[in-house]
């Protein structure tokens, strides 16, 4: 045999008849299979999979929806100044091991919020794409436009984190001005009364629920809120340093900083060390979101988890089950993470 031969062999794409023949079952078994459906033993099913393995087979997904008349792509729509965010990193990932393992594929696309056509353009995109559901990450979550259009679709969306419930959408949160007070109750319950806080983009109704959270929380310890230590961020590792120069500058600086997310924190924990601060002897730090970020850093840093990984999972199962007409609000609990960038202030 030559060696053009031999090569051309093993270019050879795996059918899902390959599949079937190895596995000694109906084509129709194989995509029942692939489609997930009850209706297979799991004897059967499994010598299915041992199959697709072996053979490394990828369904063509556009045949796969042809067949079964659906589509088995999703969309995940993202504002495009947040490249490089650890929070729509980390909703990437965990969505993308979540379709793989259902069984569907993942479309991701940057969009401009400021943009007069981002309504027309989403649309579009989805239309185009033949999406099963959209996701929206915000501040996309509470764009005007873009919702009044989506609501005349009949592809389902679910929005991370908006500010309201809305007939129609499936919304995944959690409580922001719970978290938000209870990360504030941790510092003062150390002893802190100058505290810092970073606030997240303004349009973002997260970080002003955070933001909302810490007030009370102050209120109710009986502590009055500094003015000058609250300063803006854009959830921005940047914007977090530039907001730990402005604290840190302050004759009476802080002795504990809130940031609005764990990036600026960290952007904030840098700026410490441009003051010849130690963390957290002369100053502690705070976070959101308990990001792969938080964990790497030294000090490693003392954050308020958000469970990125069940509340992608509801996602993706409520877009594959196509529920989006049905208005649904999931709220998931979220749990402060001690770690050593915070301790007692000074001199307690």
């Amino acid at each position: 045999m030559s060696d053009a031969v031999s090569r051309s062999r093993k270019r050879k794409a795996v059918t899902i008849y390959d599949v079937a023949k190895r596995a000694r079952v109906s084509i129709k078994t194989v995509s029942m299979v692939l489609n997930n459906l009850p209706a297979v033993k799991a004897e059967t099913r499994a010598r299915v999979q041992d199959a697709i393995e072996a053979l490394a087979y990828h369904p063509n997904q556009l045949a796969r929806g042809l067949a079964s008349n659906r589509s088995f792509m999703l969309g995940l729509f993202c504002d495009g100044n947040a490249i490089g965010s650890n929070y729509i990193s980390q909703i990437q990932m965990e969505i993308l091991k979540t379709c793989q393992k259902e069984g569907f594929h993942l479309v991701i696309e940057y969009v401009e919020p400021s943009s007069p056509n981002l309504a027309r353009q989403v649309q579009s995109l989805m239309v185009q794409s033949d999406l099963a559901g959209g996701i929206l990450t915000p501040p996309l979550s509470d764009h005007a436009g873009l919702i009044e259009a989506l609501k005349h679709t009949d592809t389902p969306i679910v929005r991370y984190s908006p500010e309201h419930s809305m007939p129609g959408f499936i919304d995944v949160d959690m409580d922001n001005a719970q978290a938000g007070y209870d990360m504030t109750a941790f510092l003062l319950g150390l002893g802190h009364r100058r505290i810092g806080f970073v606030q997240g983009e303004a349009d973002h109704a997260d970080a002003r629920a955070r933001f909302d959270g810490f007030r009370r929380a102050m209120a109710e310890w009986n502590v009055p809120v500094d003015e000058s230590l609250c300063v803006a961020g854009e959830y921005t590792y940047k914007s977090g340093m530039d907001a730990g120069d402005a604290l840190l500058s302050l004759r009476e600086r802080p002795t504990a900083i809130l940031a609005a997310n764990d990036d600026m924190a960290a952007g904030v924990l840098a700026s410490s060390l441009r003051f010849n601060l130690r963390v957290p002897e002369d100053l502690s730090i705070a976070g959101f979101d308990d990001s792969l970020f938080s964990q790497a850093m030294w000090p490693r840093l003392t954050t308020c988890r958000q469970p990125l990984t069940e509340m992608t999972e509801a996602v993706v199962a409520a877009l594959i089950r196509n529920e989006g007409a049905e208005s649904a609000t999931l709220v998931f609990p979220h749990q402060v993470i001690v770690r050593q960038s915070t301790a007692a202030p000074a001199g307690e």
